[in-house]
């Protein structure tokens, strides 16, 4: 067993050594990166994860060399503040964010000017009455069973933001299921519906799960309506936000959409409304 152990540490130690050299070779010029970090909830649950986040990710910037704003105002979703933005981050944000439709009008041209996004764990229950920011999300929170250990698996190994990171992931965390799915994102990495603990709410799990059977949704991006959007239903205990398997996981996850932003040009924003239809 010993050496069993000893054989894995040595693996994931080689892994995390070759994702630093990749880094070394990082073709973005973080200098140049901004993002803002916004941690607003609505009425409702609100996780106890969200400093650790934020403590995450500025730490993150610190490392790269990236800006890092945080604000828990909807005042700053103005299209002067959010066009020096390279990504705007929910870290698990739930419920309404926005004080106005005024502000939802802007943070939609942000998105629609080439903007983009990075939404962690439970930002599937974000402005659940918004039909767009549910199509740009891909869903919206349906249910959970308790926490406990799941697999996750990658579907996409040669997509960059899963490079390094175990093929088979197992984890603590909560099993996220959605409604409203929208059929454009592409999925990356899945949970194993196996891995759950059957005598925990079966029914729920069998009626939420819908038509998949083994492997269901866990991260995905999607280029949609001129954004560019990074997603993950992983990342509940507060615990994750030192874990260098899913810091790893989120620092590539912002590395992709930041990698797919080229300038914000709102002269491509065309929505006048919250509720425009999608062109």
């Amino acid at each position: 067993m010993n050496q069993f152990r000893a054989v894995l540490l040595s693996s994931l130690f080689f892994a995390l050594l070759a994702t630093e050299l990749s880094w070394a070779k990082d073709p973005i010029n973080w200098k140049k990166v901004s993002v803002l970090v916004y941690t607003k909830n609505g009425k409702g649950y609100v996780h106890d994860n969200i400093p650790n986040a934020v403590a995450c990710l500025q730490k993150l910037g610190q490392q790269h060399g990236f800006k890092v704003d945080v604000s828990d105002q909807p005042t700053v979703f103005t299209e002067a503040n959010l066009k020096q933005y390279s990504a705007l981050i929910f870290p698990s944000t739930n419920n309404d964010v926005f004080d106005t439709d005024a502000q939802r009008l802007a943070f939609r041209r942000y998105i629609e000017a080439g903007g983009g996004f990075v939404g962690i764990h439970s930002v599937m229950g974000t402005e659940r009455n918004w039909a767009w920011f549910k199509r740009m999300i891909g869903g919206t929170f349906s249910w959970h069973p308790p926490f406990q250990k799941i697999r996750i698996d990658v579907i996409d190994s040669s997509h960059p933001s899963v490079q390094g990171l175990p093929k088979v992931w197992e984890k603590e965390d909560e099993f996220y299921f959605a409604k409203d799915m929208s059929p454009g994102p592409t999925v990356i990495m899945a949970n194993d519906l196996t891995s759950l603990d059957l005598n925990k709410e079966p029914d729920k799990i069998k009626q939420n799960a819908g038509s998949y059977t083994q492997l269901y949704p866990s991260v995905w991006y999607y280029n949609f309506d001129g954004g560019h959007t990074w997603c993950t239903t992983l990342g509940h205990h507060k615990k994750d936000y030192e874990d260098p398997t899913y810091v790893q996981h989120i620092f590539q996850g912002i590395r992709y959409v930041v990698g797919q932003v080229n300038k914000i040009d709102f002269s491509k924003a065309y929505a006048d409304s919250r509720d425009t239809p999608i062109r």
